[in-house]
């Protein structure tokens, strides 16, 4: 199989640039694509050297002349100030009181667009935060982003943004004006019902239906915009946002669609579709905005999906030399590299959804038949979604859970759940194809005990509110809490079960006669046959005629 595509050199700098500090997934579901009339989405935070807490922000009343220090989500950089409202609602990770949750992936698109002039006030993650504390339903949330980012400017690349409620799926797409003029061009289209959608890293939406607002809401000046820069005209064919302003490369193909390609391809088998569009066949047909899944969702089987390394396909990370000797789905960054003395040349691994750099991912299910504070329920996972465990997090929580408080990259804490994730994740990697077995044993456990407990959970939960609200929201926090607590101190446990079972080279039942008899874990049979095509006579044991 061939594990690299060649590309060209410089059409796609800014492209990777991006990608490689911000490269995410989000996979999009309406109420009528799921088993129980849920709506979902998913969302994998993927940045080398990126970690963080938990975001947690109670519900606040606020002054007249209160207002908002704003910072940028990836850098800390203090941007400035904006008006504050009278009412700001609880949020929980991404998702706030109301069961209103957002994600996003960076797209870039025209690089003379991200506005440097240091006037824009607003970046991609405070809008969603902000938006987030001001916003009742989905739709609310993208007329305030729109507002906001009129007022008070847009500093960020190119962004698409899965937004849901209980009720509708959107998704929304941005881009910033460039150094000379505040604000942002976006657009968004409501996800049908019974459909399911995708996005990963580049911009999707292409077709801008004018006289629906019911299914689309746009900036007044997306296409006039577009004439006035010269990037498209009347006479030039259909208006396309996404073409426009996300112009088509191979390497965004490669890197970015690929994820959607596999995703589409869990939730409707039966479509078939085929892979030349993302590995940038000429003339390929794009993949729909969003397609019917051949069956309903649940949230397994969405956790299932951004658990994805092309497996089951010719592109299986898994599987060649690059895998090496223990099967590794992964490829260490960055995402393009050249070989020495070629100077026309560069090449690029796939870019799986599951991947090492994950921050946090989530899976935001919402539920119209339930009051907000039990149906908002955030499957929180932290470090590569492979090997992590979705953790429920009701959307009322009045408490963050300790080991979600701290974790960053700069300091090493032992009792945050983002390091003890890494602690183990990095040992996997090690020994993939054996030690895998052993995180995916205690992450079934854990999840299929957070399943089988929801219903009885949720029941209590029912009859409490009934009685007292804040009773329900005391109970669903303190759940949370202690779910996220036991499944840390039980992956510390896995931690250190693991690194006494593949110490040195071996795999060890260190329960069995003391450890004294480990069992190597040596390496698979295609890279022995490539250490002999390396140097064919070299490992051979064997008698060997003197040299003349």
């Amino acid at each position: 199989m061939k594990t690299s595509i060649s590309l060209s050199i410089f059409c796609f700098a800014f492209l990777i640039s991006n990608l490689q500090t911000y490269s995410c997934t989000n996979f999009l579901v309406t109420k009528g694509a799921s088993v129980d009339g849920s709506t979902m989405i998913s969302y994998n935070a993927d940045a080398g050297g990126f970690m963080e807490p938990l975001y947690y922000l109670p519900a606040a009343d606020h002054k007249p002349e209160d207002s908002v220090e704003v910072y940028e989500w990836d850098t800390g950089k203090y941007l400035g100030k904006i008006k504050q409202v009278p009412h700001t609602y609880k949020v929980v990770g991404l998702m706030n009181e109301f069961q209103v949750s957002i994600g996003e992936t960076t797209f870039g698109g025209r690089s003379t667009l991200t506005d440097t002039s240091g006037k824009a006030r607003l970046d991609y993650g405070s809008l969603m935060q902000i938006a987030l504390q001001r916003s009742k339903t989905a739709r609310e949330a993208i007329k305030t982003m729109g507002a906001l980012t009129a007022e008070y400017g847009y500093m960020s690349s190119g962004e698409s943004m899965s937004i849901a409620d209980p009720n509708e799926v959107w998704i929304f797409e941005i881009i910033a004006k460039g150094s000379n003029e505040l604000g942002a061009v976006w657009v968004a289209r409501r996800v049908p019902d019974g459909y399911v959608c995708a996005h990963a890293n580049k911009a999707r939406i292409s077709e801008v239906p004018l006289n629906d607002p019911e299914n689309c809401i746009f900036a007044p000046d997306v296409i006039k915009f577009a004439e006035k820069m010269k990037f498209w005209a009347p006479d030039s064919g259909k208006f396309s946002f996404c073409d426009i302003y996300c112009p088509e490369e191979p390497g965004e193909l490669l890197f970015c669609e690929g994820r959607v390609w596999s995703l589409f391809r869990h939730a409707a088998p039966s479509m078939n579709l085929s892979a030349d569009y993302w590995r940038a066949v000429k003339g390929a047909k794009p993949y729909p905005l969003w397609i019917k899944p051949d069956k309903k969702l649940s949230v397994t089987d969405v956790i299932s999906f951004m658990r994805d390394h092309f497996e089951g396909t010719e592109y299986d990370l898994s599987k060649g030399f690059a895998a090496g000797p223990f099967n590794l789905p992964y490829r260490w960054k960055g995402l393009v590299w050249k070989l020495d003395g070629d100077s026309v040349n560069s090449y690029g691994w796939e870019r799986p959804i599951s991947t090492q750099q994950t921050c946090f991912s989530f899976i935001s299910q919402m539920r119209s038949w339930l009051p907000n504070a039990i149906g908002g329920i955030h499957w929180y996972g932290v470090d590569d979604n492979f090997q992590n465990v979705y953790m429920p997090l009701y959307c009322c929580m009045d408490k963050q859970p300790k080991s979600l408080a701290s974790g960053f990259v700069y300091d090493f804490n032992p009792d945050a759940a983002i390091w003890v994730f890494n602690l183990v994740s990095n040992l996997c990697y090690t020994k993939y194809s054996h030690a895998i077995k052993d995180v995916q044993a205690v992450q079934s456990e854990l999840e299929t005990k957070f399943r089988n407990f929801q219903p009885a959970v949720e029941t209590a939960a029912l009859a409490l509110y009934e009685k007292d609200p804040k009773m329900a929201v005391s109970y669903l926090s303190d759940y949370s809490v202690s779910q996220v607590e036991q499944t840390v101190s039980r992956w510390k446990e896995l931690w250190r079960e693991m690194l006494m079972k593949y110490n040195d080279g071996y795999i060890n039942d260190v329960n069995k006669n003391r450890g004294r008899t480990p069992k190597s874990s040596f390496y698979g049979q295609e890279f022995l046959r490539q250490c002999i095509l390396e140097r064919p006579d070299y490992y051979q044991v064997k008698w060997r005629e003197p040299k003349k």
